[in-house]
């Protein structure tokens, strides 16, 4: 994929990409990525609200939010989640993966379990890992875009998903919604639909995957382990 400086990219994104710079070129181990994410573990009880039912997953996709709340940060949506705040979906109650912020991203369900985030029984909530990106006051997005980036990378590696099925919740049309396709993530969308922003996320995110060097062959496959980095909430 080529860089967003290419010709036709967004002012949007070569706005941001001139406040985060690029992405250095320098080899990096899975577990250096997944230190430089820094994930939080704040988990929804299990049992409770969006995991009051045993739903596995095997994640094929990873989709992305914009949370679209200009108040609260991702501890806020974490409490907000933990206490069954937000309601909604095929359980009764909203849920996601991660939500990211600038300096931080909040875990509130193990990738091997099943959200409320896409498209009721669809196959964006059987089958994608949610992440949420926060738009509250005072929140760098420029930074939350590029650390979403690298969580999505380190998810790709860990989780055997390819970059052409990282996804805008737009792409997973809602039932009975109008319009079926949401606006989302807003800011990485044109008019609505994906464009030159969301492909120069796409480019952000591939450029941070291509970082990554796999382990030598006489170490254990991490890629079949939980990211160090990336907690699984606990049971």
């Amino acid at each position: 994929m080529s860089s967003c400086a290419t010709t036709g990219s967004s002012k949007r994104a070569l706005s941001w990409e001139s406040q985060l710079g690029p992405v250095p070129k320098t080899p990096i181990t899975p577990q250096q990525l997944s230190q430089i994410v820094r994930v939080v573990s704040d988990p929804i009880p299990k049992g409770k609200y969006g995991r009051r039912l045993d739903r596995p997953m095997k994640p094929r996709y990873i989709t992305i939010h914009s949370t679209q709340n200009y108040s609260g940060d991702a501890y806020a949506h974490a409490k907000a989640l933990k206490k069954g705040a937000l309601r909604g979906g095929v359980c009764g109650y909203m849920c996601w993966h991660f939500t990211v912020q600038e300096d931080v991203v909040v875990q509130h369900l193990p990738t091997n379990e099943r959200g409320e985030h896409a498209d009721f029984d669809g196959p964006g909530n059987r089958y994608s890992i949610g992440i949420e990106m926060c738009e509250h006051k005072g929140n760098n997005l420029a930074k939350t875009i590029d650390r979403t980036a690298e969580l999505t990378a380190s998810l790709m590696y860990y989780h055997h998903i390819p970059i052409s099925n990282v996804v805008p919740h737009y792409h997973w049309p809602r039932p009975r919604a109008n319009p079926p396709n949401k606006d989302c993530p807003h800011f990485l969308l044109e008019d609505g639909k994906p464009g030159a922003t969301w492909k120069w996320f796409l480019s952000r995110v591939e450029r941070h995957y291509h970082r990554i060097q796999a382990p030598s062959r006489n170490q254990p496959a991490l890629a079949a382990q939980p990211s160090p980095g990336i907690p699984e909430a606990p049971a």
